[in-house]
């Protein structure tokens, strides 16, 4: 018997999932996530504030930390302004100070502070949810997903450096459950997954596990039900943040792309699938048109696409597309769809017997 956790940190939402390997049970919640509820309180603290902990995700924190830096004295830790920018120069024209994490360890205990610990992950936030399910808070392991643009060499593009990274792992085996990784195996290039991996030391477990969530949104979307019926398929996630998309061959990547969601339109969103599909879609052109990146295998060729399946939060921008795009949901939750990836890339890489996700 194994029971699982898995839980995919988003933009938006965070989603867990807790699965029983022997009883075939499984449990989910969907709560707001890490970088909204800490946004929210960073918002609310009275006066000058000193910021702990380590990288996590940005957007709504970094905002609202620029907006108080204007009002009142906002001092960081190294570790935490990483969640702003990677370069502190950046950060600090910004108005916010950054000292050594002990400083900012000894000043949030300042009474003249307000303070906050910046991470993805609250285990004492966790345990309530789960114990919420009637369950155990201990597990035989645990693995969690985040967006990680890793930490580039100067003069680097993150968005480059993310993408290579990405590349050299599927050129080896173009399945997507092999950005799985354990606690002890993130690429010190990684900082955000390995901050998480560190903080999930917290949980009782046996075992912890990290991974893209853009890994794992199409993993996840290839379980669904019209993908298994299906040889070459097209995974869509328009997420909060991000939008995915895949062409995969069976079980296969035969290549991706990435947009921030908030700068995509249909008609751009169409004319990736078709190049995509049809091998014409280019890294270095993605990124000049305001896009994330793009990774190309193999072309599928966009007439031989059996199903186009749709899944995420932001997924009602495909509702009027020219194409016929089917709306996915892994275990019969669209919004399950990340967690559910986590969990089979758990599977494969424990050898486990294979789960029906209907």
């Amino acid at each position: 018997m194994s029971r699982f956790l898995v839980v995919d940190i988003g933009a938006g939402t965070m989603d867990v999932l807790w699965y029983d390997t022997q009883s075939d049970l499984h449990y989910k919640a969907v709560v707001k996530s890490p970088v909204k509820y800490l946004a929210e309180k960073a918002a609310e603290l009275p006066g000058d504030m000193v910021i702990t902990g380590s990288e996590m995700g940005g957007g709504p924190i970094t905002q609202i930390l620029k907006q108080r830096a204007k009002e009142v004295k906002v001092v960081m830790s190294e570790s935490a302004a990483a969640t702003l920018h990677h370069n502190p120069e950046k950060v600090c024209s910004w108005g916010i100070n950054i000292v050594e994490d002990k400083k900012a360890e000894i000043l949030g205990g300042d009474r003249k502070y307000s303070s906050l610990v910046l991470a993805d992950l609250d285990p004492e936030r966790l345990r309530q949810m789960v114990e919420s399910f009637g369950v155990p808070f201990s597990f035989d392991a645990v693995a969690i997903c985040a967006q990680d643009h890793g930490v580039p060499p100067a003069g680097v593009s993150h968005l480059d450096f993310r993408h290579n990274l990405f590349k050299a792992r599927l050129e080896e085996n173009p399945q997507p459950h092999v950005l799985l990784y354990k606690s002890d195996e993130v690429p010190a290039v990684m900082n955000r997954l390995r901050s998480i991996a560190l903080n999930a030391g917290a949980i009782p477990s046996n075992e912890i596990y990290v991974m893209d969530s853009g890994m794992a949104a199409i993993l996840g979307g290839s379980m669904d039900l019209l993908a298994r019926q299906r040889d070459r398929y097209i995974i869509l996630d328009v997420a909060t943040s991000h939008t995915v998309g895949a062409a995969m061959i069976d079980d296969e990547i035969a290549g991706f792309f990435e947009y921030h969601t908030q700068d995509i339109t249909l008609e751009r969103l169409e004319d990736l699938i078709f190049k995509l599909c049809d091998g014409n879609l280019e890294h270095d052109r993605v990124l000049a048109e305001g896009g994330h990146g793009a990774y190309l295998r193999k072309a599928v060729g966009f007439q031989a696409v059996d199903v186009i399946i749709a899944t995420g939060p932001k997924r009602r921008l495909v509702v009027p597309s020219k194409f016929q795009i089917s709306f996915g949901a892994p275990w019969g939750d669209n919004m399950m769809t990340g967690t559910v990836g986590l969990l089979e890339a758990l599977r494969r890489r424990k050898g486990l017997e294979p789960i029906d996700y209907l």
